[in-house]
């Protein structure tokens, strides 16, 4: 390997994105940063939704890693064995081939997958989303869904191509529903067959009411705002079943569609199984420094970490991109001090607040514990995620405005098909 150290980061999301830019300014020049991940950009998972509402294009969440991370070597792949014994990753390459990178320090930051629950027909009938594919599939899927029904004769048909259900009213399928209506209504406003066709939108959870994690204020703002658009939203309910035909609620109801967005949560990735080491509720163990425990060599943090919170004792860190993020940049600045650059701390942080996008000027917000809501949490909201992107600022500010002043593309493009989409893939796509 040299005199020089190389470390080792598994993963390009928010915790290994600023845990790699961390360690390239704390470091000496010669020490060697290599990120192992599946894609060649860094995708910024909280526009996803306005991807799916095609009010936004798909190349605006996808940041280059190579671009913006110009002193770290990309290895582009799927990490899959690490031989703890040995200091070494093994991973696989996009075309197959087989790799393993040596290392002396390693930071395991490999985020997390769709959760799915055990529901017969789920894993067949539904899509998850995670990335920019399954984005792709759903906003292809809705107009799809809408075109065909405009070509049939069948009322049934028609009603049921033109009923889309939501599954999770967290922060991304409230989103998705909440910015449904306005593309749908889009979609259908150029078709004449559908005059008059109603379109339904179904939000469900088995939690009592939307963003359950939120202040009951900006909750009961996003349920009134959905219920404006016209969402149909079911609290306490989920799905019982899923079949080609529709979906079976927990309250007895068959709900005729085509279209189930599979929005209920996240696992951490399988690779903390494959790691070897031990874990809590599925989490690679850390200490509040984000080191494995007996192996000072290894660091982990984001979604597939344990990280303990210090705020909260007892607790572990929520799965959120808001700790992800700040645990990257700490685990990063806490690597180079064990290699004698710096000096190692502790993560403590309380939570700054959230941002959901509700599409157009509304959204819900509580920065710093203050809850808002219509055009000045849009304001907050919007300024929030632009502040939080590592790059494309200027590409997405210019694509709102295109979006407001000229309305959304509604054109199928055809590039990612159900199959390549699957709920139950191993990881995000």
């Amino acid at each position: 390997m040299g005199t020089a150290n190389r470390i080792v980061i598994v993963g390009g999301g928010f915790a290994g994105f600023h845990a790699a830019k961390a360690l390239v300014k704390a470091v000496p020049e010669d020490t060697e940063v290599v990120l192992v991940n599946k894609t060649d950009y860094f995708l910024y998972l909280p526009l996803l939704p306005q991807v799916s509402a095609a009010s936004l294009d798909p190349r605006r969440v996808a940041v280059s890693l190579t671009k913006t991370l110009p002193k770290v070597r990309l290895a582009l792949g799927t990490a899959d064995k690490l031989a703890v014994d040995r200091r070494e990753v093994t991973y696989t390459d996009p075309e197959g081939g087989s790799h393993v990178l040596s290392y002396d320090r390693l930071l395991l930051a490999a985020g997390s997958v769709n959760k799915l629950l055990p529901i017969p027909g789920v894993g067949a009938h539904a899509h998850g989303f995670r990335g920019i594919g399954e984005a792709l599939y759903l906003r292809d899927h809705v107009i799809r869904q809408i075109e065909l029904a405009a070509a049939t004769d069948d009322p049934a048909l028609r009603a049921a191509r033109c009923t889309f259900v939501v599954v999770g009213a967290g922060y991304t399928g409230t989103e998705v529903a909440a910015q449904g209506p306005p593309f749908t209504a889009a979609v259908a406003g150029r078709n004449k067959a559908l005059r008059g066709q109603k379109i339904r939108w179904l939000l469900l959870d088995v939690a009592p009411k939307v963003l359950p994690e939120l202040d009951p204020r900006l909750s009961k703002a996003a349920d009134k705002l959905l219920r404006k658009r016209g969402v149909e939203v079911l609290m306490g309910t989920s799905v019982e079943e899923a079949t080609a035909e529709g979906v079976r609620l927990t309250n007895g109801e068959f709900v005729p569609t085509r279209t189930l967005a599979w929005c209920v949560g996240v696992r951490p990735d399988p690779l903390t199984d494959a790691t070897g080491l031990a874990t809590a509720r599925g989490r690679i163990v850390v200490d509040a420094t984000m080191a494995v425990p007996g192996h000072p060599e290894i660091f982990a943090c984001g979604d597939c970490a344990a990280v303990p919170d210090l705020t909260r004792p007892g607790e572990l860190t929520a799965m959120t991109a808001q700790h992800a993020m700040r645990q990257g940049k700490l685990a990063g600045k806490n690597i180079a001090a064990s290699l004698g650059h710096g000096q190692i701390a502790q993560y403590k942080h309380h939570d700054l607040g959230f941002v959901v996008d509700l599409g157009g000027l509304a959204a819900a917000a509580n920065p710093l514990g203050i809850p808002l809501s219509g055009l000045p949490a849009a304001a907050v909201t919007r300024g929030y995620h632009l502040a939080a992107m590592p790059g494309n600022r200027t590409r997405t500010l210019i694509d709102w405005g295109v979006d407001a002043v000229f309305g959304r593309q509604t054109v199928q493009l055809g590039l990612v098909r159900g199959d390549d989409v699957p709920l139950d893939t191993e990881r995000p796509a």
